[in-house]
């Protein structure tokens, strides 16, 4: 069928435009000074930062910038082209070697960000004969992944290993290529966490490949900070250095045989630019400071603690987070975009997170606690929540 000459060819555009602006659901950027770890500067105001990813504080750090400077000194300011082309610099291996020591793992590799990883590693593995189990509140890329692996995805409730076990025994036997189990460690959107031993007796018992994104738990829990999947006998891990790390880029931590594979099979690392010096330098200087933060995640998950009771005394609804990630899930979506204004307004920044992000009736205003954040801090958030409910 010919498409009609006078037919505006950008009228889908605005059709999704008045679709998100009439369920408040447009999104905008807007610029964003940092002015320290836990502070920042929007249109002239400064307001305490309660959504950031930086737990550990250490985007800001002195050895994190004054290590890229040095990578910036001796390697220059890009990488020029793939790894697999020119752009493997020799501070790669010093990188991969130290990140597979803290990890406890045989290899690791670099790549260039959380979501590319997720998107192109999962591919890499399975085939359009394979089977795919995804946890329900798995992140976008994630969800990505699957669907660009063009097999068979099925969605098991979230960390219900009574369901995934379920659909394992129902889906044994039928010919699949290979059967993967793709999960968080801790999930971005709740602050909750999977049953990392449950998987792995499950992966063993049916002879499954299984996949952990230990993104938002790297930096904050396991041995020395290193992440949740430490210790466990874990096919593939994924992370990222964006969160706790500071700085930018994804990592993956295997076997040496399956690291070899990605070199040859990871669209995302063979067809992209390396990242550039600087940013190796600022993980190669969080490596360094990571395993000896156990007092500052003692102190991050004390407040997180703290903040969860005081909400729950207070009524509001943290679903099953134990994590320095602390959802208040207030179902509608005006009244999160409402709550979230207000609390700018009160020098608080806290975004509105609601559908696709989340599902529908469970927009939330989503904290995200720093190592940098003092109890006062902490005190000073449950004031102004309180004082919204007796508002109300």
């Amino acid at each position: 069928m010919v498409n009609d000459k006078n037919k505006d060819k950008f009228s889908f555009i605005d059709a999704e435009f008045d679709r998100r602006i009439k369920r408040r659901q447009l999104r905008q950027l807007r610029n964003v000074v940092p002015l320290n770890g836990i502070e920042i500067n929007i249109n002239g105001r400064t307001m305490l930062n309660l959504c950031s990813n930086d737990y550990l504080g250490l985007s800001m750090h002195p050895l994190l910038q004054e290590r890229s400077i040095e990578f910036i000194h001796k390697y220059g300011s890009g990488a020029t082209a793939s790894r697999l082309i020119c752009g493997n610099y020799d501070f790669y291996e010093q990188v991969e070697n130290k990140l597979a020591k803290l990890k406890q793992v045989e290899a690791a590799l670099v790549l260039s960000s959380g979501f590319q990883a997720n998107i192109s590693v999962i591919p890499a593995v399975a085939d359009r004969n394979s089977l795919i189990l995804s946890d329900q509140l798995n992140h976008n890329s994630l969800i990505q992944g699957c669907r660009l692996s063009r097999c068979k995805v099925v969605v098991y409730r979230h960390n219900d290993l009574s369901h995934l076990t379920e659909l394992l025994i129902e889906n044994s036997g039928k010919g699949f290529s290979r059967i993967l189990i793709v999960t968080e460690s801790v999930f971005s959107m709740d602050g909750d966490r999977a049953d990392l031993g449950g998987l792995v007796a499950l992966s063993e018992k049916f002879n499954t490949f299984l996949i952990v994104d230990d993104a938002h738990a790297t930096g904050v829990f396991g041995y020395q900070g290193m992440g949740l999947t430490c210790g466990y006998p874990i096919d593939l891990v994924i992370g990222t250095f964006g969160k706790a790390g500071g700085s930018f880029g994804a990592y993956l931590a295997c076997s040496k045989k399956l690291r070899t594979y990605m070199i040859n099979c990871c669209s995302g690392l063979i067809y992209t630019t390396a990242l550039p010096p600087s940013v190796l330098g600022a993980i190669d200087a969080a490596l360094d400071l990571i395993p000896a933060m156990d007092a500052e995640r003692k102190s991050l998950q004390n407040h997180a603690e703290y903040l969860r009771q005081s909400l729950h005394e207070m009524g509001w609804r943290t679903g099953q987070s134990s994590t320095q990630i602390i959802p208040i899930i207030v179902g509608n979506e005006a009244e999160a975009l409402a709550l979230s204004k207000w609390l700018e307004e009160n020098g608080i920044l806290i975004s509105a997170i609601r559908p696709p992000t989340v599902p529908e009736g469970a927009s939330r205003i989503r904290l995200s606690l720093s190592a940098l954040h003092t109890r006062k801090h902490v005190d000073h958030v449950i004031g102004l929540l309180q004082k919204w409910l007796l508002n109300k």
